[in-house]
């Protein structure tokens, strides 16, 4: 471990699981004492057995630069990641708190804006905001507003994110790499063709429709640290290999384009708006059609499979080579969620 924190152990990838396997978890493990699942699981949550099933807890901290970006804000950003974070482990987003920091000064007509994208997604999606914290600090110049936000939900199942086995068919819900890209795009001032939208969005409508389906095996929501490295924490912890066909991961054409341009690895680039999972073969058909027949999966693909290994992620290329595709250090673009 360092002497001293540096940016890059935000950025989601191997950096940020150091610091919460090798300090935080440590201590937090202790604390797990009601035979359900805590921090040391690494999962997008933690739950406590109740008599029907699992009460499910999640939080997280969002820091964007802007706050306002092409497809949201801030507020749209943290409800949305809140929710999916939940959704993910197969739990109904029930409720959230939201503890809001701002620098003296911010605007009070920002923050209300920022405030209704919070009520408006939580309405759509039968969620309670039932309390939280406001506090000011001192004008700096850079974090004019940081939100962190609890959320609760409730899974009669629990879908873990070490849950795959060889044969699972791979399911990404929707275009990759697009969040970072917008916002990159937007900071930087470039133009294309079709404007760039983040595809911040909450996911529970789409992915209780799979759930329906059933055949899931592991979700994960690939956030800060990419596809990259969702499927590589998935593989590690379910103990196999993860096969990828590079024909067959979905982008916008822009973003791909962009991220060229700028030589960015769309696999290691943030989403906030899709889902991977690990589905058995036999129910990766339907579950594809179930995705493609909402409007947050309508680009859904199968994009690989899982077979025997010890916890690699392997692109097969489309001229018909394979590269490993490593655990990202950290995001290659920093403040983007």
């Amino acid at each position: 471990m360092p002497e001293f924190v540096d940016i890059t152990y935000g950025g989601g990838g191997a950096k940020t699981r150091e610091i919460i396997e090798n300090l935080i978890a440590k201590k937090a493990k202790k604390l797990n004492f009601w035979n359900g699942i805590g921090l040391e699981s690494m999962d997008d949550g933690s739950a406590v057995p109740v008599n029907d099933g699992y009460l499910v807890f999640t939080s997280d901290s969002y820091t964007i630069k802007p706050i306002f970006f092409p497809g949201g804000d801030i507020g749209k950003l943290a409800i949305s990641g809140t929710i999916n974070d939940l959704a993910v482990m197969g739990a109904k987003p029930l409720a959230v708190m939201d503890n809001i920091i701002v620098e003296e000064g911010f605007s009070l007509k920002d923050l209300e804006k920022i405030l209704d994208s919070i009520e408006t997604l939580a309405n759509e999606n039968d969620v309670a905001l039932i309390g939280g914290d406001f506090k000011v600090v001192e004008r700096n110049g850079v974090d004019k507003i940081i939100i962190g936000m609890m959320g609760i939900g409730f899974a009669e199942k629990i879908v873990l994110d070490s849950g795959l086995s060889p044969g699972d068919k791979i399911i990404v819900s929707g275009p990759i790499g697009t969040h970072e890209i917008a916002l990159l795009a937007y900071r930087e001032g470039f133009s294309t063709e079709n404007a760039i939208e983040s595809d911040a969005k909450p996911l529970w409508n789409m992915i209780s429709k799979a759930l329906k389906v059933g055949g899931i095996t592991a979700m994960k929501d690939p956030t800060r640290g990419g596809i990259a490295g969702a499927l590589n924490e998935m593989a590690k912890k379910s103990r196999v290999n993860v096969v990828i066909y590079e024909e067959k991961l979905p982008f916008l054409d822009e973003v791909k384009g962009l991220a060229e341009l700028l030589g960015i690895d769309l696999l290691e680039a943030a989403n906030e708006g899709i889902v991977v999972m690990g589905v058995k073969e036999e129910k990766a058909y339907e579950v594809l059609e179930v995705l493609r027949r909402t409007s947050e999966g309508k680009s859904a693909e199968i994009i690989g499979e899982v077979v025997e290994g010890t916890g690699m992620v392997i692109l097969e290329t489309t001229i018909g080579g394979k590269r490993i595709v490593e655990e990202p250090i950290g995001s290659p673009t920093p403040r983007v969620c």
